[in-house]
């Protein structure tokens, strides 16, 4: 079964070499990482060369809006040597068995097939010059190639009239290959719209909330206010009765909050008549333990926790308390940051049919192999029995790394009889996410006569029980001061909670970038020193802290770099008129290292953003530099909506709000202009989703320190300037 925006049938990729579909290349290559068998990762890309000379590219990882379709595509094609404009790129179905990881998450796309697929493109190529020169009986090193043509002296044929011949070849071995001086780059590196932006602009169907598949029903599920509640008893009658409405019916579900849970499905000829039923239901939910929890209660404990003993230790560096009796300063304060949704405009939806004992799900999905299995377990199906097709999601953030509305979506169908296209309202988008949790972190830092950080440490309080954390709710113990002080510990304490919880963009540092680069800019107006001098003091010598090629290792000296360009874009140290401040913040994560500074002005309590400036280290080469700008600013914009308005509360197990009305996303009127400058080093390449998060919220609130003299240590910023 097609769904309508996979019209043609004929432009899938077939997994196999050889010949395409009326003539032409397709080439499948699959490549290890270097390391033993189980530590491999495959890395499959296939291209298509038609007679006409045309290139096809599939796109493996799913496109939620960073731009990923775009880029990955260009590294096949910068060393296959074809022009950019000639490329046609298509999403690719998932199937990790050819694809190997197919995640949209963690900035990692750029990170891991950077390398990789410049060796497709380029294996691709030798086919293609291997097949000239047996033609022309010429040495394979006379052949050269211009883009989309082999050349020879005077012989010179194109790229579509080699194809046959060429997919008639063994592959050479990838990492034998020579690729290109990035001095010769004309793909990479250059500037190139999104894929798809034509119809994002003109508004044709693309996302998988438009997917359409022949005799396809519409539907919603309602779940339990409180989370994993089961029915206790409905009334389905009045829903039946609504003109449109072809059934309704109770899931039974599980209590896995990251699978299918309890609720009522209503299934019907339009989405509208479908939520008419739904508000016709007349439900009773069975009592749950999580009715007990709310955030009062949670900010009651965590308080209680923060003034007793520690439940352990995470790390400890050196001797904290001696050092902080002897510290001829020392500085303490309170910080905490709240549950947030991730609140994509597209809001969780899935195609899904079910038939003979074969599943096809049309998902805007992040991360479909998790959703595989999920389907299987709910319908008792093989896995290899379940098609999914990678639709365009409308944002995700990490809220679509989780499947929830993939496994709703395919019970309903295999109950409907019938394909199913469910459809979450805005309120079940917000009242059933996988949070950013909330925490607190009690800070204590000591000070020498000099002004040098001679102690940091950390008792952090969140959720969890025993020794473990609950989804995302951890906190990365070597976070930066880590290493650089001596003296350093995090200690921990939590809590139990029955809150769905999980990534969002990224994960845990988009709230430690708000608490550890405050406290900083404390410890630097504690010690006197400007905000820009006291980071350059800590950051001491270019050095890396840590173990090399590990997750956690921090360059001192690339994130220097990037605070010294910002700091000279933004003219740091200006004088600004009173009412008016800078702020800085800088963060390390995914890989990346990046520093913002923010100008604003407060008067009467009316905060007004006037611009940022950002700088990013994320390597020796941008992709694609529109895309990166986009990101960046992007990522920016996000954060400073959380910054300042956005909360989920909890009340009897709950969440309050439903709407933009109670989560208001950031206003285009104010948003603010955001100038981005990319710092290139000698490193490989990383992803840049993520990495302007986290420092944005520290930056925005130490401005505002700037301007006031009032410093921010909860979020959002609400009304706490009025």
């Amino acid at each position: 079964m097609d769904g309508e925006l996979l019209r043609d049938p004929t432009r899938r990729f077939v997994l196999k070499s050889g010949a395409a579909a009326g003539g032409g290349l397709l080439l499948s290559f699959t490549m290890a990482a270097e390391g033993n068998a189980v530590e491999a990762k495959r890395i499959n890309a296939y291209v298509r060369i038609a007679p006409d000379g045309k290139v096809t590219i599939a796109s493996k990882v799913p496109e939620v809006g960073q731009g990923i379709k775009t880029a990955l595509p260009m590294l096949i094609a910068e060393e296959l040597d074809v022009e950019w404009s000639a490329v046609t790129v298509e999403q690719a179905l998932a199937d990790a068995k050819v694809y190997g990881r197919q995640v949209a998450g963690g900035s990692m796309a750029t990170t891991l097939e950077y390398d990789g697929l410049r060796r497709v493109g380029a294996t691709v190529r030798a086919l293609l010059i291997q097949a000239a020169a047996t033609r022309w009986n010429v040495p394979v090193d006379s052949c050269e190639t211009e883009p989309g043509f082999v050349v020879s002296g005077k012989n010179r044929a194109s790229y579509g009239e080699l194809a046959e011949a060429a997919a008639a070849l063994t592959p050479p071995d990838p990492k034998t290959l020579v690729l290109k001086d990035p001095k010769a780059f004309r793909i990479i590196g250059q500037s190139h719209k999104s894929q798809n932006l034509d119809a994002i602009t003109t508004g044709q169907p693309l996302y998988g909330i438009d997917v359409v598949v022949p005799g396809m029903l519409f539907a919603t599920f309602v779940k339990a206010p409180v989370y994993g509640a089961k029915v206790a008893s409905v009334d389905l009658a009045p829903a039946k009765a609504v003109k449109g409405v072809r059934d309704a019916f109770v899931i039974e579900g599980g209590t896995n909050l990251n699978g299918l849970l309890p609720g009522v499905a209503v299934v019907a000829d339009s989405w509208w008549a479908a939520r008419k039923g739904r508000n016709a239901l007349e439900i009773q939910w069975a009592e749950h333990p999580t009715a007990a929890q709310s955030s009062a209660g949670f900010a009651a404990k965590a308080a209680e926790l923060a003034k007793a003993p520690p439940q352990r230790t995470d790390r400890s560096d050196g001797d904290v308390d001696t050092a902080l009796k002897s510290a001829a300063k020392v500085v303490a304060a309170t910080y905490s940051y709240p549950f947030i949704a991730h609140a994509p405009l597209e809001p969780q939806n899935c195609t899904a049919s079910v038939k003979d004992g074969k599943v096809e799900i049309w998902a805007p999905t992040q991360n479909p192999e998790p959703g595989r299995k999920l389907v299987a377990a709910a319908l008792n199906v093989p896995e290899e029995a379940i098609t999914i097709h990678l639709v365009r999601g409308g944002g995700g953030f990490g809220r679509r790394l989780n499947n929830d509305y993939m496994v709703e979506a395919a019970a309903i169908a295999a109950k409907a009889g019938a394909p199913v296209k469910l459809i979450w309202t805005r309120e079940d988008d917000t009242r059933h996410d996988f949070y950013r949790p909330g925490a607190w972190h009690n800070l204590t830092a000591g000070l020498d006569a000099s002004g040098k950080v001679t102690a940091w440490k950390d008792h952090f309080v969140s959720f969890g029980e025993g020794d473990k954390f609950a989804p995302s709710c951890g906190f990365n113990a070597t976070q930066f001061p880590c290493r650089a002080v001596d003296n350093y510990r995090v200690d921990v304490s939590v809590m139990p909670l029955g809150v769905p919880t999980g990534p969002l963009r990224a994960p845990g540092n988009n709230a430690f970038g708000f608490v550890l680069q405050s406290f900083t800019d404390e410890l630097a107006v504690a010690a006197g020193k400007d905000p820009v001098a006291f980071r350059r003091e800590l950051l001491g010598e270019p050095r890396l802290l840590g173990e090399p090629g590990k997750g956690d290792s921090f360059h001192t000296g690339r994130m220097r770099g990037v605070l010294d360009l910002v700091a000279e874009k933004s003219g740091w140290g200006r004088a600004l008129p009173k009412g008016s401040g800078l702020g800085l913040a800088c963060h390390y994560s995914h890989l990346g290292y990046v520093a913002v500074v923010m100008q604003v002005t407060v008067k009467d309590g009316a905060l007004k953003i006037e611009k940022v400036w950002a700088a990013a280290d994320v390597g020796r080469q941008i992709v694609n530099p529109n895309g990166a700008e986009q990101q960046m600013q992007g990522s920016i914009l996000d954060a400073i909506g959380s910054t300042l308005r956005q909360e989920i509360t909890f009340e009897n197990g709950a969440a309050k709000q439903g709407n933009f009305n109670t989560f208001p996303l950031l206003r285009m009127a104010d948003a603010p202009d955001v100038e981005v400058h990319f710092k290139l080093s000698d490193n490989n390449p990383t992803g840049l989703g993520e990495p302007a998060y986290p420092p944005t919220p520290a930056a925005l609130c130490n401005a505002i320190f700037a301007a006031t003299g009032k410093r921010i240590r909860s979020l959002p910023i609400g009304d706490q300037l009025a």
